[in-house]
């Protein structure tokens, strides 16, 4: 029906074709992250992606995002009118938020749309012929994104000039706090007949390496202790000069970085150099400049999405089952199948006693060798010679698609252009944000006579975004079941964040 490479390339053609030129980076000096929600229709009422190869398939895509950046908790608003996290990931979740709100105005108008009526009142589910993607073109940050830095021998030498990803998540890197400094006085302590060595990576950080001129030392993988203690660890070979080139082969004992930082009161990262500099399995939240964001990493939030589904608490109101992703694709950039299963499905997978309709998904991983465009690996290959630093694009877009006002352009949390007495007008809203998304809900229950409103809707007076959130019960429960069971410590806004109408 379909393939990674087909995805990845749809995507990437919707980017270059229906997205404008305003919100994208400047390829001179600028790099962002893509992601995506590709609808795979098949002709046919067949369950799930397995199909004859002659079956007509239609894939579109339905919401797209890019974006690096997280705003910090001291710029949060009890408005619900900023937009907390903007990495891509995450628009492109909440621009699908926005597309799965048109479609249930479509299914209660009796339109054409995605849905075929539940056996419950007010209720709507999937119809069995519609299938959704996850496209990123990066891997995810946090979890996902810590596994072994393996290169091929003959692209060593891109490491010791710093032409490597430098062993962090795209995302991350943009709002990362460099801690070489640490590592430099921890790695006094490693052997005498070691000679280490520091390589910046093109970000500022650091990775480490460690030279011998003799000898060819091997080192065994080894995963110790529960999930949330493992430490990465990785066969690595080191050899002699090689005799024709004068080179010196290092051997790589670090890991790929992530920026996003464990959640407080949780067990920490041990921060030494090498392959144990960080723990694998653990809730991160995102990084922010100084200032700590509240933004779970883009892995936890797919791992949470897997077994509660992308539709969230409000438009659960109006489903019999959540809206689950048939696959998350990653595009060409530093990947590990193990590092995403670790932190996409294996955290969760043992979870039991969930509500009806709720599921650990066994999603499926893959990844395409189409790269990104305006990825920071792909801008950095075309600007080999340039001395300018590349930073990451300040705007992030979301697209959906709706009918009406499809773009949306932001920037600090904001509509790209808001300015600081702009703020707080209803023109300087994300068409993506918690309260527009919330008055598009409630347009929608508005909408329906209350007889054909669901039950959750018509037990009593709701008013505020938290009145409607936790009134969807079972969502409620299955999000309980996942925090006390697998995702223990996740960080959840205030209350008073939430008290919006």
């Amino acid at each position: 029906m379909w393939s990674a490479d087909e995805i990845a390339g749809l995507c990437y053609l919707h980017y270059r074709t229906r997205l404008p030129k305003q919100g994208k980076p400047d390829p001179n000096r600028e790099w962002t992250s893509l992601a995506a929600v590709v609808k795979v229709e098949s002709a046919a009422q067949t369950e799930g992606l397995v199909s004859p190869g002659n079956l007509q398939v239609t894939k579109e895509v339905v919401a797209m995002g890019t974006g690096t950046k997280c705003i910090g908790q001291n710029k949060m608003r009890k408005t619900g009118d900023i937009l907390n996290d903007s990495h891509a990931e995450i628009v492109a979740r909440r621009s699908f938020q926005r597309y799965l709100l048109h479609q249930l105005w479509l299914a209660a108008s009796r339109q054409q749309c995605i849905f075929s009526p539940g056996t419950e009142t007010g209720k709507w589910k999937l119809k069995p012929n519609v299938v959704f993607i996850f496209f990123s073109s990066h891997t995810p940050c946090g979890d996902a994104s810590i596994f072994p830095i393996s290169e091929p021998e003959n692209q060593l030498s891109k490491l010791v000039t710093g032409g490597h990803a430098g062993g962090q998540s795209a995302e991350c890197r943009s709002n990362h706090n460099h801690l070489c400094a640490e590592d430099k006085r921890k790695s006094g302590k490693m052997a005498s007949n070691h000679i280490l060595k520091r390589m910046k990576t093109y970000d500022g950080g650091c990775f480490s390496i460690i030279t011998e001129d003799l000898a060819v030392q091997h080192e065994s993988v080894k995963l110790q202790g529960n999930t949330s203690q493992k430490s990465c660890e990785r066969s690595a070979e080191m050899q002699t000069a090689n005799k024709e080139t004068g080179l010196v082969r290092p051997k790589l004992v670090d890991v790929h970085r992530t920026g996003a930082k464990c959640v407080p009161g949780e067990l920490g990262d041990a921060r030494t150099p090498g392959l144990g500099y960080h723990s694998v399995g653990l809730l991160r939240v995102k990084p922010g400049r100084g200032d700590r964001t509240c933004s779970m990493s883009c892995s936890d939030k797919l791992a949470r999405w897997n077994v509660l589904g992308c539709q969230g608490a409000l438009l659960m109101h109006f489903l019999q089952y959540p809206v689950y992703l048939s696959a998350v694709i990653v595009g060409k950039c530093p990947y590990s199948q193990e590092a995403m299963r670790r932190a996409v499905i294996e955290r969760c997978q043992h979870i039991s006693s969930l509500p009806d309709g709720f599921l650990t998904q066994e999603v499926k991983l893959l990844q395409s060798d189409l790269q990104f465009e305006h990825s920071h690996q792909a801008i950095q290959e075309v600007q080999t010679n340039s001395k300018t630093k590349l930073v990451p694009c300040s705007a992030a877009i979301s697209w959906s698609a709706v009918p009406e006002q499809p773009l949306d352009v932001t920037s600090d949390g904001f509509r790209q252009g808001t300015t600081k007495k702009g703020i707080g007008s209803h023109q300087s809203r994300s068409k993506i944000c918690k309260v527009e998304l919330f008055h598009q809900f409630q347009k929608l229950v508005t909408s329906i006579s209350r007889e054909d409103l669901p039950d959750t809707l018509r037990m009593k007076t709701l008013k505020t975004y938290w009145d409607y959130k936790e009134a969807a019960l079972n969502y409620q429960e299955a999000w309980r079941v996942l925090r006390s069971q697998a995702l223990l410590g996740w960080v959840k806004n205030a209350k008073e964040y939430l008290h919006f109408t």
